[in-house]
């Protein structure tokens, strides 16, 4: 019998990045992530190593799961600022804008999503992986005559460099790193021309390369080539990395679920543009207070606090975490979990985190949970 996935019982096979042989020549550890096979961590180390390597020196992701989409035609500008939530009208061509697209209905976050602004007539965006395509849909359905939406999700690879010492490298390959943070221009490199962005995941100074996909192998080698104590990290590393940060992965701190009122991302949001989807459910949102607000958490002892895991007050259930992990930097766990507005907390307050069947407390703080250089 055949389904929607093919074969019954059956899921389609995952995609590769264009470096797959790459990191399988070092030793990578694969996982599933949106639909793609990527690399979780590296012989070399671990997780711990490449998030170290980050933090002090610097490492590179392959981050090619990313969606590309490519919105071009008279008005395109002004057609993905009325869609998406932050105002484009307030960067200028070259640099680029930390957005969300938002269900109109209910104002609950579809994906988030970096837009590369060239011009009036042609913004870039890099969606999440899973998402990609449902963002493609709704942008074309949408689209007045003239704009054209084109998904682009193989067609580029996408490399990130990030730490300290990224600009040291980037300067020795003779790539441009005199851009401003959220900014980017074009570049050659091992023969090819790419973008490079001053973007990234980590909190750490770096960048992001954008690279076309049969272009990325020769790219990779020359990094590796100009510093071969470069360290390759994985998406366990981009994982840990990001929560100390506090920023949000989409499917756990933001969702269909989960408004930007409620994960505290209403930075992200041009509340006064005069159209953008969800925008009627948010201003309604803000308006009367969110229900439920996103908060960092820090472990008081041993313990480290995962997804899903329930918070308490008492014997009374307050919420749950969103993301957790065990921060490197730190040594000790951290978590983002979405509280009850009504339980009245704030920064300083003790909660308990149920962590297997043992109460565990920890401090509401507010995220980041390390200083670093990102800028």
């Amino acid at each position: 019998m055949l389904t929607r996935w093919g074969v019954a019982g059956k899921l389609p096979p995952m995609k590769r990045s264009p470096l797959h042989d790459r990191h399988v020549s070092r030793g990578a550890k694969f996982a599933p992530f949106g639909g793609w096979e990527m690399p979780l961590e590296y012989a070399d180390g671990g997780v711990i190593a490449e998030h170290t390597a980050v933090r002090e020196n610097v490492g590179v992701f392959d981050v090619s799961h990313l969606g590309k989409a490519r919105i071009t035609g008279p008005g395109a500008a002004a057609f993905v600022n009325a869609a998406l939530s932050n105002d484009l009208g307030r960067i200028a061509p070259g640099r680029a804008q930390y957005t969300l697209c938002c269900d109109d209905a209910t104002g609950g976050v579809v994906d988030d999503i970096i837009a590369y602004l060239y011009g009036d007539d042609h913004v870039f965006l890099i969606p999440n992986a899973a998402n990609t395509t449902e963002v493609v849909r709704r942008l074309t359905e949408a689209a007045p005559a003239g704009v054209t939406v084109t998904n682009e999700h193989d067609d580029f690879a996408v490399l990130a460099v990030q730490g300290p010492a990224s600009t040291a490298l980037l300067t020795t390959l003779g790539l441009p790193t005199e851009n401003e943070y959220m900014s980017f221009s074009t570049a050659t490199l091992a023969g090819t021309e790419l973008v490079v962005c001053r973007t990234g995941y980590t909190g750490e100074h770096g960048y992001e390369l954008v690279v076309p996909a049969a272009s990325a192998p020769a790219v990779w080698d020359a990094l590796f080539e100009a510093d071969p104590t470069l360290k390759p990290c994985g998406l366990g590393a981009r994982d840990t990395l990001r929560t100390e940060m506090g920023y949000p992965l989409h499917g756990q701190d933001l969702s269909l679920d989960i408004t930007p009122v409620q994960a505290r991302s209403g930075w992200a949001v041009g509340w006064s543009k005069p159209e953008f989807w969800g925008r009627d459910a948010l201003l309604a949102e803000k308006e009367s207070g969110p229900r439920r607000t996103l908060v960092g958490l820090e472990a008081q002892g041993r313990g480290i606090p995962r997804a899903h895991m329930d918070v308490y007050t008492g014997e009374t259930r307050i919420g749950e975490v969103t993301s957790g992990t065990f921060s490197p930097t730190r040594k000790l766990g951290i978590a983002l979990a979405l509280l009850d507005t009504a339980a009245g907390l704030t920064i300083g307050d003790t909660v308990e985190v149920d962590i297997r069947g043992r109460r565990t407390p920890m401090t509401i703080v507010k995220p980041p949970f390390v200083k670093t250089s990102v800028r």
